[in-house]
């Protein structure tokens, strides 16, 4: 799924029109044990109630793709009889109404999900009559064609309020307050099937996670097994290896800069549209090639990204060539970031151009060209002036 693809389901989280019809909840302590299940029909909720139910299910389809949020692929045996995705399949097509099938999802979530602390599991069923789109670009609700019937989860951490003095209006004291468990913000979630396209993928899903670094790998591979990319940290180094290994002697620092300052061109190039910026392998080799990498070491290119996609993750066989990086987790394209043992520099990237590396009197230094005020400590100064 694209960002515009996300931003049609998400536009429909809110109360004039919201597509979920029903809703199943189940809060699980730190012992897996289940404390209570409700399940009913979402707009028999009171407002407040319903909208606090919209907001977290917005939160799972929150982030930036490629880190909160993970396009996944079922392989063709999961589609089978028995497989993950012939059981969320099921799932769907109940609406939520068969018992059974709803105790099976929460207990392979309780099963595979590890987090040690309260959590409450809420799923809904939503059905959305997906309106044509004109040459014009113009909705017409009123002509829709297809049903996009999906799932919506999210995994909500439950914590104890902090403890302290309140305000008591009935007796007009201020007492110690009574402490309640409340639902968190989600931390993980998905959404199947996809909605690429503009209509249903039943053969991939979207996966939330809150923290791009802590996307619970175990419980995707046992709850979905999917095919899953690279998670955005693990993109991030495996590239920077990548570039130390093939560059060599000629990983120096323009090359690395130059790098940097054409992916990130890139990303400003692609910034509107709803796909992102993503390198394949061929990509990658022609990034380094209008890098200023040298034709000996592109010749070198493809046994060095292999051994550095072996070494680096648990990808093997073919599946290395089809690796890609999405380009935001592969630079910074807010800062340019240079750091020595005693000494870091942080750049814009529209800015880069004023960092470059010199020899003076045979010693090597990184110079800054000045553009603008210089502060020292928040004070105002100007640069020194060699007396004549």
């Amino acid at each position: 799924m694209n960002k515009k693809e996300i931003s049609e389901i998400k536009k429909l989280l809110n109360k004039d029109k919201c597509h979920i019809t029903r809703l199943c909840g189940c809060y699980v302590d730190a012992e897996k044990n289940i404390k209570t299940t409700i399940k009913q029909a979402f707009h028999s909720l009171e407002d407040e109630e319903m909208f606090k139910y919209i907001n977290i299910f917005r939160g799972s389809l929150s982030g930036t793709i490629g880190k909160n949020l993970i396009n996944l692929a079922f392989p063709a045996e999961q589609e089978a009889e028995g497989g993950t995705q012939h059981f969320l399949m099921q799932l769907k097509e109940s609406r939520l109404r068969d018992d059974e099938l709803i105790q099976e999802f929460y207990n392979r979530v309780i099963e595979n999900y590890e987090y040690g602390e309260n959590y409450y599991i809420i799923l809904a069923h939503a059905a959305y009559d997906i309106p044509t789109i004109t040459s014009d670009n113009y909705e017409q609700e009123d002509a829709s064609v297809y049903v996009y019937e999906h799932l919506l989860c999210s995994i909500c951490p439950v914590k104890l309020e902090k403890s302290g003095l309140c305000y008591n209006a009935e007796s007009n004291t201020i007492e110690t307050k009574i402490r309640g468990w409340l639902v968190d913000a989600p931390i993980h979630g998905f959404l199947f099937p996809a909605f690429n396209d503009r209509n249903t993928d039943i053969h991939a899903m979207l996966y939330y996670t809150k923290k791009s670094e802590e996307p619970n790998p175990s419980f995707m591979d046992n709850m979905f097994a999917c095919h899953k990319p690279l998670t955005s940290k693990n993109q991030n180094e495996t590239f920077r290896s990548i570039i130390s290994n093939s560059l060599g002697d000629e990983c120096c620092f323009g090359t690395v800069k130059n790098i940097h300052e054409n992916i990130n061109e890139m990303i400003e190039v692609q910034k509107d549209l709803p796909e992102p910026v993503i390198l394949d392998k061929s990509d990658v080799k022609q990034l380094f090639a209008d890098s200023g990498i040298s034709n000996e070491r592109l010749d070198l290119f493809d046994k060095s990204y292999e051994h550095t996609m072996y070494e680096s993750t648990d990808i093997d066989g073919d599946e290395v060539d089809n690796t890609s990086f999405v380009a935001n987790n592969i630079t910074n394209s807010r800062n340019m970031e240079i750091k020595m043992p005693d000494v870091s520099i942080k750049v814009s990237p529209d800015k880069s151009h004023l960092v470059e590396t010199r020899i003076i009197d045979g010693i090597p230094y990184i110079t800054v060209q000045v553009d603008g005020v210089i502060e020292l400590n928040g004070v105002a100064v100007r640069p020194d002036v060699p007396e004549t």
